[in-house]
């Protein structure tokens, strides 16, 4: 796993410090990690999940 190339990832989707949860799964499974992973560099980059498949996250 490429953490840098996870976070750069990230880093291009993210739209104002925000990510919808359907991209960071997608992003997940692009780069064939864990969606916690995805998470726990979500919260390291503060950036927040939004429109939450579950409703969870707003």
């Amino acid at each position: 796993m490429d953490i840098e190339r996870l976070k750069s990832k990230i880093l291009d989707t993210q739209e104002d410090g925000k990510i919808p949860c359907k991209k960071a799964l997608e992003i997940a499974e692009e780069e064939n990690v864990p969606p916690l992973k995805v998470g726990e560099i979500l919260n390291e980059l503060k950036i927040k999940i939004v429109s939450c498949q579950l409703g969870c996250f707003k």
